[in-house]
């Protein structure tokens, strides 16, 4: 595992180097930070583990961390995309609802104009009256 790749997946590496080594601590790990090697070193220096085994270890979990890393994005991608589609199929759907009653109702007005003249007449003195009686009560 080189520098790189232990920065890229330092929690990851971190919490395996914790669960596979119990007697390191945060406070070691800390120090190791970003440096294959100390952290390889702290590890032999805290478990007398064989080097080549501490290294087997590390480049076990990296390439996993990654993949997970990876999948999970994936997956997100794929969330987010079938989210969008959808919304825009509700969208599309909206849109045509409201465009159906604004076409049946501009086919009812032209059908019956005065009638429809007297409803926007009544709608408005209704509107006038109620908006007169609560500006009276404050």
């Amino acid at each position: 595992m080189n520098q790189q790749q232990l920065a890229g997946n330092w929690k990851e590496v971190k919490g395996a180097v914790k669960q596979r080594w119990g007697q390191v601590t945060d406070q070691d790990l800390t120090a190791a930070e970003g440096s294959t090697e100390r952290l390889i070193g702290l590890i032999q220096r805290k478990t007398g583990e064989a080097r080549d085994k501490i290294e087997q270890f590390l480049n076990e979990v990296s390439p996993q961390a990654s993949s997970m890393a990876q999948e999970v994005a994936s997956t997100a991608r794929e969330y987010a995309e079938v989210a969008g589609q959808q919304v825009s199929q509700s969208y599309e759907q909206v849109s045509e609802r409201v465009q159906q009653g604004y076409e049946t109702a501009e086919e009812h007005i032209r059908e019956n104009p005065l009638q429809s003249l007297a409803v926007a007449f009544a709608a408005g003195v209704l509107t006038g009256v109620v908006v007169g009686v609560v500006l009276r009560s404050r």
